[in-house]
């Protein structure tokens, strides 16, 4: 059973949908050193002359952004530190300019890159035009676009021009809302209320069937203009791949207090319970012996709230709060640790199969599902959390007497040892098959006791009245036509909550006093 059905009386609903997603543009063919002396061939430029033309066509490139802001009457700033957060400044220009729609933006910051560079072969005693890590300037174009709103692109100025694509789907899914009239309410990235679920539901999947390489090759001739002379000399383009991806599911509370009444169980049930064994699980694998890679669950306080994330190598679930929206996310850095069917040559015959998942954007709907696939075993497994809020109230009833068929019952200390000791034997994993009897509460909380003597009869009478008191709180029910016991679903929330309380939260807050 989900989370979701189990507390549905505090919940919404639910929407799943990408979050951040990066999409790589580079020239594949570039890898190729014959390829690379081609195209200097093609634009008859000697190795030794290759610094001096590519100083060109990156100031070009650089010429061609400030005129692309100078046409929108946007500012162009250079940043004279790369660890700037070129995200807020973007915002920040688009809320004091009221800019609606179009270009925000752009902005100029030099950074390490992997880039073509010359340098000697002493043993074969040539020039060769190699990748190094270098420095570049790198250009960030910031538009809050008709379809995907709120983006920015990152064009690499040096050869081999690599350039990524930022969006996220809350905001494609925004701008769809708006369009079909579907009204919401937005708190930061997430949707805190949306009017018509099922419909906002249809509008993000949308996302798994669109065309992307036509729509970032249409976005690459906008900000590189030495892609036309690419196209030209090589009658081919950027090759596009999904090079981050984050896929989230939103569980929608009806109030940030409905949330927070079993957020802190949930938090504390994923921190505690959750084994290397279950991240694997949640992130689709199985533990074997051949698995090689570093399994790590951590806990974050962040001024947002909490957040609990599990890390499987480059992959990643995790979970956290935002005001009313309780929201998993896997993000996958590394395709290849899942599987995607599709056609791949096996003893020489072409046929279909599950071969390791690349970053193709082909592969788009397949990194929704075994996201998707992932959140959802999450959200199964926090459905062992119980509702403490609730539970609090049957604690304080727990202590106050009741009456039953005119007689009056007095209450438990739930923090007591005796009665920790009774509702410790009632809810033994022995007892859940076919409950329990008087007998077998004192075989356990008596195991070396004579069973004819008489202590153990003045203890077998002293079982009853309890079994008796516990039935009239109603923590048990009795099994008809028999002498057996079983636990009620209310007894199972309160009694597992008094032993928490005594042996768990009591010692810590001693601790900490």
């Amino acid at each position: 059973m989900s989370m979701i059905n189990k507390f549905k009386e505090k919940i919404k609903g639910s929407l799943s949908t990408f979050d951040r997603m990066i999409f790589k543009g580079h020239f594949c063919f570039m890898h190729k050193k014959e390829n690379r002396y081609y195209l200097l061939s093609q634009e008859k430029v000697l190795l030794k002359d290759f610094g001096k033309f590519a100083l060109k066509v990156t100031g070009q490139i650089k010429d061609s952004a400030k005129k692309i802001a100078e046409e929108a009457n946007r500012p162009y700033i250079y940043l004279n530190s790369p660890k700037v957060s070129k995200e807020e400044i973007a915002k920040k220009i688009m809320e004091t300019d009221n800019i609606q729609q179009g270009l925000i933006c752009v902005l100029g910051s030099v950074e390490l890159c992997r880039a073509f560079s010359v340098v000697s072969n002493k043993e074969r005693k040539e020039l060769e035009l190699n990748f190094m890590d270098r420095k570049c300037l790198y250009l960030y174009f910031y538009y809050l676009d008709e379809e995907f709103g709120f983006m920015h692109i990152r064009l690499q100025t040096w050869f081999p021009f690599d350039i990524r694509v930022y969006i996220n789907g809350r905001e494609y899914l925004s701008r769809q809302l708006d369009a079909a009239g579907i009204s919401y309410d937005r708190y930061e990235n997430s949707f805190l209320n949306i009017s018509d679920l099922e419909k906002a539901q249809e509008l993000a999947n949308r996302l798994l069937t669109k065309k992307w390489d036509r729509t970032f090759d249409n976005f690459a001739h906008k900000v590189n203009p030495y892609l036309k002379r690419i196209n030209k000399i090589f009658s081919k383009g950027y090759f596009w791949g999904l090079d981050q991806c984050e896929y989230a599911t939103d569980v929608m509370f009806k109030s940030r207090n409905d949330l927070m009444s079993i957020y802190p169980d949930l938090v504390e049930h994923a921190s505690l319970s959750f084994s290397s064994k279950d991240v694997m699980t949640f992130l689709g694998r199985k533990l074997n012996n051949n698995f090689l890679g570093e399994i790590v669950s951590d806990k974050k306080f962040r001024p947002q709230g909490v957040r609990v994330k599990h890390r499987m190598k480059e992959n990643n679930i995790k979970m956290y709060d935002k005001w009313s929206v309780l929201r998993i996310e896997t993000t996958i850095n590394n395709p290849r640790e899942f599987k995607v069917y599709k056609e791949a040559m096996r003893k020489g015959e072409l046929r279909k199969t599950w071969v390791p998942m690349g970053k193709s954007i082909s592969n788009v709907y397949r990194y929704a599902q075994v996201s998707q696939e992932s959140n959802m075993r999450y959200l199964n497994a926090l459905s062992a959390v119980e509702d403490t809020s609730e539970v609090v109230a049957e604690l304080e009833e727990l202590c106050e007497s009741v009456q039953k068929n005119k007689k009056r019952y007095s209450g438990f200390n739930p923090v007591s040892k005796a009665s920790c000791d009774i509702f410790l034997a009632v809810l033994n994993g022995s007892n859940c098959i076919n409950g329990f009897s008087n007998k077998d509460i004192r075989n356990i909380l008596y195991p070396n006791l004579p069973a004819n003597s008489a202590v153990a009869k003045k203890i077998s009478g002293r079982i009853t009245r309890l079994l008796i008191k516990m039935r009239a709180h109603k923590l048990i029910a009795k099994i008809p036509h028999s002498f057996r016991y079983t636990v009620t679903k209310k007894g199972t929330r309160v009694m597992s909550a008094a032993l928490k309380l005594k042996r768990k939260d009591f010692p810590q807050f001693l601790m900490t006093a």
